[in-house]
């Protein structure tokens, strides 16, 4: 079974709406999705069952702005990426380090 990789890049995203904005766009959850903390560890949990049905990557880009910006969101934040993962032993969150942002 091969890796699906997604990318969430958060340029740009100063604030929790707009880091829950791109998370339904880039990571493929549904539009009715609940743009909530829980809402988001649980999409992120149930990536692995998705059409791919492999292992799933999700590499989050450009995420120092937001970190800078929303401090707190971004602790939180990474708990649910970090729950997630535990949740899905298929899902693998990573920060990507380079780039500018």
């Amino acid at each position: 079974m091969t890796e699906h990789m997604l990318e969430l890049d958060l340029d740009d995203v100063t604030d929790k709406a707009a880091l829950m904005d791109r998370c339904v766009r880039h990571l493929e959850l549904p539009d009715r999705f609940g743009r909530t903390w829980d809402a988001l560890a649980e999409g992120l949990a149930a990536l692995p069952d998705g059409p791919e049905s492999g292992p799933v990557l999700v590499v989050v880009r450009n995420w120092r702005q937001y970190a800078r910006s929303r401090p707190e969101e971004w602790e939180i934040a990474q708990e649910v990426f970090s729950s997630a993962a535990d949740r899905a032993p298929a899902l693998s969150v990573v920060l990507a380090l380079g780039g500018s942002s």
